[in-house]
């Protein structure tokens, strides 16, 4: 008998599983499944138990794990997916500005209208925060325009009231003389900024500021508005939540979760009591309101050192066993942005116009110092690079990480502008994921009129440069940098697909295809944000996150890919979003 043991056991427990298998809480038929599961990647149906897939199959093979209690749900012949994942998106940041006065990146309103706009949004509230009117998606267009901004808000009816615009890449403002005077911002100010944050505030010719500012700029005018309240963040974070459901979305990182609206981000030194919205997305999940994963990233200074991560640490573990949230690691900026006027993009070669390479923030020198020491504490970095030269130098700086260790975490570089063909190579061998946010790879206003003058044109070709970097091995993950730009991730796939933009195509040669690009906000996304054996595909044991489209994504041209509507989102087995018929 000794000697069948084994074999007994191992019968007992095949039975025991089958039995648990025959217990699917919901099984869905009928279906076209895109799995993300390169070991399967398609199957007709899934079964669903505690919130976790079962099982995908054929018909018959799920049919068989249904029972009397089981949810059993007709797909009629529709696409399934797993839930779409964002792996750069300021979520709380983009549900306050649902409910804002927010012009949209639209582009084109006259000076004129945007004070009649202004006036409307003054008299309903929407622009109202505290005693400053506020207007964010305002288009980097209007920042030439700065005199003429002037001339209109800070006189007249506006002489008292502070008036300010934000960019809609959220690293550049405008603010009139009352918003400037708030904040302590004048000539005196100006002529004694230290070099690293000249250029950060406008300034005429005289000296008095223009009201513009970028970064740094941006956070001395930011600071001195009102602070939002807590129950209105977490009004963001519900309205943030049910927005992203509704594009399919269950899972995206916050790179900047640390710092409230109204907090220093570019220039941010952070204390342990640098919350910023962390208390929102625990509170919404306390209401069990947070129907997707959050990793939450905090901002470390661009110059930190690794004693300063101590501090973070100490933010994080006030945060442990939130339900949905996640603290895997650090984010950092190594630059600003690529566009006229604000330029402070890091570049090889320097701007035509200023002949600058643009404010590298991080030290190359002892930044490697930093990401191998959040490294050795298991913590992924996440950094925000535009120009070339910042691209360069936070590959350098995971480079020096993995010379000290082989840890295996996944760190990533986002935004990825501009990159030096010399960089393509550099991210397979250093396991270094592209966060890019491709619905701005556009022949549009900013990549043609407010890029391509400026740079070098030997830079200009290789503007996200997706096919590239994949021919030479790198993950793609997709991005939004909600609420820079849409959420929505068909927008970004239909344009990834493309590049057609209303004054071209941004270079065809760096066209991706459906398949990469399905792999990017699934799988590679859930990678980026840690938590690809949770959630990611739709693979047995991993959590039941999936969505249901209003067509088949992989049978439809692309042209029609931008128009695909999510009619289900199902978030651990449970239906959080339906759309209206």
């Amino acid at each position: 008998m000794k000697g069948f043991t084994p074999s007994l056991l191992a019968l007992a427990l095949a039975f025991a599983s089958a039995d648990s298998m025959a217990a699917a809480d919901l099984v869905l038929l009928n279906g076209k499944l895109y799995t993300a599961d390169p070991a399967h990647p398609a199957a007709q149906a899934m079964a669903v138990v505690d919130g976790k897939v079962l099982k995908v199959g054929s018909d018959a093979e799920i049919k068989a794990l249904a029972d009397g209690k089981t949810r059993v749900i007709d797909l009629a012949g529709k696409r399934l997916l797993p839930g779409m994942i964002d792996s750069h998106s300021h979520a709380i940041f983009g549900g306050l500005e649902l409910s804002a006065a927010n012009l949209d990146s639209e582009e084109g309103v006259s000076i004129a209208d945007l004070e009649k706009r202004l006036r409307g949004w003054r008299d309903d509230g929407t622009a109202q925060q505290g005693d400053v009117l506020r207007v964010v998606g305002v288009s980097s267009t209007y920042w030439a325009k700065a005199e003429e901004l002037d001339r209109t808000f800070s006189h007249g009816e506006w002489e008292k009231v502070p008036v300010v615009f934000i960019g809609s890449d959220h690293h550049t403002a405008w603010a009139n003389q009352a918003m400037l005077a708030r904040a302590g911002i004048d000539a005196k100010l100006l002529a004694g900024l230290p070099e690293a944050e000249r250029g950060t505030l406008g300034a005429r010719k005289d000296g008095t500021p223009n009201g513009f500012a970028v970064d740094a700029g941006w956070d001395r005018i930011a600071a001195a508005m009102p602070s939002l309240s807590r129950e209105a963040l977490l009004q963001g974070a519900e309205a943030a939540v049910k927005y992203n459901n509704s594009f399919g979305i269950t899972a995206w990182m916050d790179p900047a979760t640390n710092a409230a609206p109204g907090e220093s981000l570019f220039s941010l030194k952070p204390t342990e009591h640098s919350v910023g919205v962390l208390p929102a997305y625990k509170a919404l999940a306390e209401k069990g309101g947070l129907s997707a994963h959050v990793a939450a990233l905090l901002v470390a200074n661009p110059k930190s050192v690794p004693a300063d991560l101590e501090t973070l640490d100490k933010v994080r573990q006030q945060f442990q066993g939130v339900p949905n949230l996640t603290l895997p690691g650090i984010k950092v900026f190594a630059d600003g942005v690529l566009e006229f006027p604000a330029q402070s993009a890091a570049l090889i070669e320097p701007y035509s116009n200023t002949h600058k390479n643009g404010e590298l923030l991080i030290d190359p020198q002892h930044f490697g110092e930093l990401v191998s020491a959040a490294d050795a504490r298991g913590w992924l970095v996440h950094i925000h690079a535009i120009g070339d030269r910042a691209v360069r130098e936070s590959l350098n700086g995971i480079e020096q990480a993995r010379k000290d260790r082989n840890s295996g975490i996944t760190h990533s570089v986002t935004h990825l502008q501009l990159v030096n063909p010399t960089e393509f190579a550099r991210f397979k061998p250093l396991n270094v994921i592209a966060s890019m946010q491709l619905l701005w790879a556009s022949g549009d206003e900013y990549t043609l009129d407010m890029v391509k003058p400026y740079v070098s044109s030997h830079a200009f070709p290789y503007q996200y440069p997706a096919h590239s970097l994949l021919a030479n091995g790198a993950t793609i993950a997709g991005a939004s940098d909600w609420s820079v730009s849409s959420p929505n991730p068909w927008l970004a796939i239909h344009q990834a697909m493309t590049r057609e933009g209303p004054k071209g195509v941004l270079n065809a040669d760096e066209r991706i295809d459906l398949g990469t690009l399905l792999q990017a906000y699934t799988l590679n996304a859930a990678r980026t944000i840690g938590l690809e054996r949770q959630i990611g595909s739709l693979t047995p044991g991993k959590q039941a996150d999936f969505i249901v489209l209003d067509r088949d994504v992989l049978a439809v041209p692309e042209q029609e890919l931008a128009d695909t509507r999510v009619l289900q989102t199902w978030f651990a087995g449970r239906e959080v979003y339906t759309a209206e018929r």
